[in-house]
């Protein structure tokens, strides 16, 4: 049993260490949107070929038998699916006191519960390439054609105390671990390695143990509809403020002193301008450049007036640095445009405020530099 035990989980671990060096995320975003890649849920069929390899008293590659398996199934979300699936053909077993080993022929029908170890801990990613899976389950074995297990039971020295001749069922319990290689959207290659545990009696002796039928086995899943989907962006509500009803008191003569008029200063002649950006860009468009023009028109109106030039970025792209960094580039771009119009550098302040401050409630609309002169 240590033997095949080892060979099947050799076979698994030397492919295994792939599956959690992939990129992961629970959505994956969409470039150049606020839209998100989500899991969708939808069912798959599987077609494997492979070995099977049943416990007994002879050497391994004498109880090496042919295998196939179909299977359909549905997967719930990232993690969790459901498989059913048909498999079987051929198993052996072995005599050792006389050096013979006999084969027989099986079916199996087979409900599953399937878990992707690799979304599980890493999260979902569309692109991966490789996900571990692993599954538990429980199987409805038919057994038949014990030909030659009948004949070598009928010679001297050779007591099968479980034979049994005719066509015989069997409930198995049922584990396994796989892998599985993304070709594209709808198409995987998968490896799998799995192990069925049988009564005493699945290979016709008296082991005082039950019986171990373990499969290794390679072949395709195709996944039906769509695999994933994309999500539309959040869209924080607008509360609203109910107005406060104000309680007013009787009015109470006053007398005010009588007060010097002192003459009214002119307002201070004052501009504002927001230039938007696009998501991650620092270019001022063509459609942005007339109010670069109005404040431009207002300064050589107001020779006296200065410019504050303050960049911001969205806090929902992007890290904090980053972010703070592309400010800074919006800022400076919009001044460079004003130096070029022919502002004095000396009237013109740059400022950022990276994230760290929103002006807007429309998380697109952050993507600004706003222009402040008087």
């Amino acid at each position: 049993m240590r033997l095949q035990s080892s060979l099947l989980m050799a076979g698994l671990m030397l492919v295994s260490g792939a599956a959690f060096g992939q990129t992961s995320a629970t959505a994956q975003p969409v470039p150049g949107g606020e839209e998100k890649i989500e899991f969708n849920p939808h069912g798959f069929l599987g077609v494997q070929g492979g070995i099977g390899i049943t416990r007994g008293e002879a050497k391994t590659k004498d109880l090496i038998s042919p295998a196939v398996a179909v299977s359909g199934g549905y997967l719930f979300n990232p993690v969790v699916g459901l498989r059913g699936s048909v498999n079987g053909w051929q198993a052996k077993g072995g005599w050792s006191a006389l050096a013979k080993d006999y084969k027989f022929n099986f079916a199996q029908v087979n409900a599953d519960v399937m878990f992707n170890l690799t979304n599980l801990i890493g999260g979902y990613n569309y692109k991966r390439v490789v996900d571990m899976y692993a599954f538990v389950g429980v199987g409805a074995n038919y057994a038949f054609d014990n030909d030659e297990a009948v004949a070598l039971a009928g010679q001297p020295g050779c007591t099968m105390e479980y034979l049994w001749t005719d066509n015989k069922f069997f409930v198995a319990g049922r584990a396994g671990l796989g892998l599985d290689f993304r070709l594209c959207d709808r198409v995987r290659f998968n490896l799998e390695g799995n192990a069925n545990l049988y009564s005493d009696h699945f290979n016709s002796k008296n082991g005082g143990n039950v019986d171990w039928h373990f499969n290794v086995m390679a072949g395709f899943t195709f996944h039906l509809g769509k695999t994933h989907k994309k999500s539309a962006p959040a869209v924080p509500a607008t509360p609203v403020i109910a107005p406060v009803e104000e309680q007013r008191e009787e009015p109470r003569p006053v007398v005010k002193p009588v007060e010097e008029k002192k003459p009214v200063e002119a307002p201070k002649a004052k501009a504002e301008e927001h230039v938007f950006f696009k998501i991650d860009s620092y270019a001022v468009r063509s459609s942005e450049e007339a109010k670069v023009a109005r404040l431009v028109e207002f300064l050589k109106k107001n020779p006296q007036a200065k410019v504050t030039v303050t960049g911001y970025a969205d806090a929902k792209t992007g890290r904090g640095d980053y972010n703070m960094s592309l400010s800074k580039k919006r800022a400076e771009a919009v001044a460079a445009l004003l130096r070029s119009k022919g502002i004095d550098a000396a009237r013109i302040t740059v400022a950022a405020k990276g994230d760290t401050v929103q002006p807007f409630q429309v998380n697109a609309e952050n993507r600004v530099t706003i222009c402040v002169a008087e």
